[in-house]
């Protein structure tokens, strides 16, 4: 449904490493890098496309992204990856059957405080 998604931070300096460890957990490749910015995933693959772009000043309103996960263990290496890089944990990984019976997944805080969490839909 959607083609692309930018997540804005205050200081990308501080944001690129959390950012670059959970997307590679996810096996997303960082395809360009600016000073100000970086990209995730490829425009034309179809799967969606992220900017992480520093904007200062940005303040965290409990916005949320969610990252699909190919399987529950990228759904851990995800959450172990973004506290390992800055990140806070914001719902450890685990089923949410509250959702649906098979919905795995794990939440983490960027260094901003964006809400971001991966999925998983297969049991």
């Amino acid at each position: 449904m959607l083609d692309h998604v930018s997540i804005t931070v205050n200081d990308l300096a501080r944001s690129a490493p959390f950012y670059d460890a959970v997307m590679a957990a996810l096996g997303v490749p960082c395809v360009w890098r600016e000073a100000h910015a970086l990209g995730f995933g490829a425009r034309d693959s179809g799967a969606g496309y992220l900017t992480i772009a520093e904007c200062p000043g940005v303040i965290a309103d409990r916005r949320h992204w969610c990252f699909g996960a190919p399987d529950r263990a990228a759904v851990r290496g995800f959450h172990a990856a973004g506290l390992a890089a800055g990140g806070s944990d914001d719902g450890a990984p685990g089923l949410r059957p509250h959702y649906h019976a098979a919905y795995y997944a794990a939440f983490l805080l960027d260094p901003d405080g964006n809400r971001v969490e991966a999925v998983c839909h297969t049991a």
